[in-house]
């Protein structure tokens, strides 16, 4: 009995997935709910567990090829077939013999990546099923080799210091939302200063970073200035009543933004444990399609890497992320007239123009600060 798999719906709004990579070579044993595959669409990038225990009998769609949601990916035999021989290393295996001669090896993707950077398909090495060449294989073939796109470098002027990077899915989609929102909305950004010193002196023995203080601050200004979490409609500014946290985090090879639901209701220890898991699932692809959507206003942890200033870019259809530079100990003049060491930090707040106003981004810049410097976190744990 045969279990087809095919490309789920990952989201209201996805319409097709990209095949990263298989994670059971064809004739592998799989337990149910053992990761499968992993796949990456314009928002998220996850791995799919088996539906069912069996024999990966069939592979249809290879590594590198995008096909739309309800396509069959492969499909798993609940007994193994006759034709399995040997095992190695406790995996069955079938034995994939060459493509018959005549037989096209290559996916379309793999073709059109070749032509691409004049790649020669017969130099490259097949690590896919029986030998057949992935996007990857290409990928990693022109990265080594440097070989310049036929399209956009002229003969002869590639540098011998150059290497060529071919880009990820990940890549290209960040690149796209990235131009997509500067296109779309008409950013401003505003910077502001906050004492950390009264929440560094709490945190002392408390294994809590700076960020569930600062997504609490958020939300408390949030609710004085409701502008901010907001969007912008056909017919009008479009105000959420509810208040879904985004939290951007860095990933080996780009950019998620995980969302803390309802981050308004939940405590310091709350928030700090959900944005612990969120980050480390989202680092090893274990995040649901509905983790990343949904978002009403977005943070930026870049201080987190030393950087003091930062503009960053809105997460549409988001009108406002707010940026937090690193933690500093820096001298400061108290009350005009004392010198003294405090624990300094720059936020930076970037804004869609077109729904919020200079003045309003302040006073809701002026509310995150206040709330930053408040002495009454036990309160709130």
């Amino acid at each position: 009995m045969a279990t087809d798999i095919i490309m789920p719906q990952l989201g209201e709004s996805i319409a097709e997935g990209t095949v990263v990579k298989w994670l059971v070579p064809v004739g592998g044993m799989i337990e149910k709910d053992q990761s499968l595959l992993e796949v990456e669409t314009e928002k998220v990038a996850l791995e799919i567990p088996s539906p069912a225990t069996g024999l990966l009998s069939e592979i249809v769609v290879r590594e590198g090829e995008t096909v739309p949601v309800g396509t069959l990916l492969a499909r798993i035999e609940s007994t193994p077939p006759s034709e399995v021989i040997n095992r190695v290393g406790g995996t069955v295996v079938r034995p994939m013999g060459p493509a018959p001669e005549g037989e096209d090896r290559h996916s379309p993707a793999v073709r059109q990546l070749a032509k691409e950077y004049g790649v020669d398909l017969s130099q490259v090495t097949g690590t896919g099923a029986g030998g057949r060449v992935t996007k990857k294989d290409v990928q990693d073939f022109i990265a080594q080799s440097g070989a310049p796109a036929k399209e956009t470098t002229p003969v002869g002027e590639q540098s011998m210091g150059e290497t060529l990077l071919p880009f990820t899915q990940t890549r290209r989609t960040i690149a796209d939302r990235m131009v997509k929102s500067r296109q779309t909305s008409a950013h401003v950004t505003t910077f502001f200063e906050a004492d950390f010193s009264g929440i560094a002196k709490f945190r002392e023995g408390r294994s809590l970073t700076y960020l569930p203080f600062v997504i609490r601050a958020v939300t408390r200004a949030i609710r004085d200035v409701p502008i901010v979490n907001s969007a912008w409609g056909e017919q009008g500014i479009i105000v959420k009543k509810d208040i879904h946290v985004g939290i951007a985090t860095a990933l080996e090879d780009g950019l998620l933004v995980p969302v803390v639901r309802h981050a308004d209701r939940k405590g310091l220890t709350q928030l700090a444990k959900e944005v612990a898991d969120l980050a480390e699932r989202a680092r090893s692809k274990k995040l649901s399609p509905e983790e990343v959507q949904g978002g009403t206003f977005t943070i930026t942890n870049h201080g987190g890497f030393g950087s003091l200033f930062s503009t960053p870019i809105i997460h549409q259809p988001q009108v406002a992320i707010l940026g937090v530079g690193a933690i500093q100990k820096r001298a400061m003049v108290l009350n005009n007239e004392a010198i003294a060491i405090r624990s300094m930090g720059y936020l930076s707040l970037s804004f869609d123009h077109r729904v919020i106003d200079g003045a309003t981004a302040d006073q809701f810049m002026g509310k995150v600060k206040g709330y930053l410097e408040q002495s009454h976190w036990e309160q709130i744990l």
